[in-house]
């Protein structure tokens, strides 16, 4: 794997946000060899997708496309693929390492700031309506404002499901900032820091059942996949508002739209879904209870910068032939 490569290029799979906050670093990449933005469906995959990406032996992705068995069977000179995100559930890391490829991720705490307030702030939001009340305003449906009323966070139970890196933020804000009483459910306890933010650990349906706002920040694993379903649905509190900022596959979405639908939930608010981008008829959409985002909760300068270094710091040490940081079987 440290051999210096003798050719060089670089493709930017399916990142729109890549080089926007700090433009240097892709004039740092072109220092390496060409580079390209290949935008492409987010299901796409194997044979198809390495023909979209030609001879790049770099890639810089989000979280889309999939780069899977086929896919490093196909490019077997691949030598980087560097997730500009935390999550590398589009890469099948057993296939890379085997045609000797690296795979990276960001640190977590480049994103951690920015992730929490994402979802503080679309839980601030969804709850007091304020997108919805300003597209009243601006059709000149003033006096439409009685539909907007809607509830204080002081006082309420915020439930933290997974209270990691973004999840323990997400709690200090809430807590210290609002005055929410936190319940976390997350299966690493933090004592000493639960003790000092006033959070208290529970399992997941007393979470469920005494929380007024559900907030997802865990990891998307087999555990976690479709966490809220059915059963899910009939335990939460009654009226209870759920976030996710998190992964869109964290929710089973026909059991969401019933719980909308019922009145088991009052709203939801999500920055991911199962698939980017959604489709035009997808029923999270055009939904009035559920507020929806692109998946911009890292979108900041601060975030994308930190971000974006250490991809580009990567993409030169395997141009050097060195080993990059960040490895993820390493972590």
């Amino acid at each position: 794997m440290d051999q210096q490569a003798k050719h060089i290029s670089i493709a930017i799979t399916n990142s729109s946000s890549f080089g926007y906050a700090v433009p240097e670093h892709i004039e740092r990449l072109e220092k390496l060899g060409a580079v390209k933005r290949v935008d492409v469906p987010g299901d796409c995959h194997g044979a198809e997708l390495a023909e979209a990406v030609g001879d790049a032996n770099i890639i810089i992705s989000s979280g889309t496309p999939q780069f899977d068995k086929e896919f490093f069977e196909c490019k077997p000179d691949m030598l980087l693929v560097a997730r500009d995100g935390l999550g590398f559930n589009n890469v099948d890391v057993d296939a890379a390492r085997a045609c000797g490829c690296y795979v990276t991720k960001v640190q977590k705490v480049v994103e951690r700031e920015a992730v929490a307030e994402c979802a503080v702030g679309e839980m601030l939001d969804l709850i007091r309506q304020f997108s919805a009340a300003s597209r009243a305003a601006n059709e000149n449906r003033w006096l439409d404002r009685g539909q907007f009323v809607g509830m204080e966070l002081r006082g309420r139970t915020v439930g933290i499901i997974g209270c990691g890196n973004i999840g323990s933020r997400v709690a200090e804000i809430l807590h210290h900032g609002f005055g929410m009483r936190v319940l976390a459910n997350d299966p690493v306890h933090d004592d000493e820091w639960a003790q000092r933010n006033d959070v208290t650990y529970v399992d997941l349906d007393t979470l469920l059942a005494e929380s007024d706002v559900v907030t997802f920040h865990a990891t998307l694993n087999p555990t976690s996949f479709h966490l809220a379903d059915e059963d899910f649905y009939k335990k939460i509190k009654r009226g209870a508002y759920v976030i996710n900022t998190a992964r869109g596959d964290m929710l089973d979405q026909a059991a969401t739209v019933a719980a909308l639908e019922d009145g088991t939930i009052s709203g939801l608010a999500i920055d991911a879904m199962s698939v980017e981008p959604p489709a035009p008829d997808d029923p999270f959409l055009n939904n009035p209870r559920v507020l929806v985002t692109p998946h911009i909760g890292a979108y900041t300068v601060e975030a994308l910068g930190g971000m974006g270094e250490i991809c580009v710091n990567n993409a030169e040490l395997v141009a050097r032939g060195e080993k990059p940081v960040n490895i993820v079987w390493e972590q």
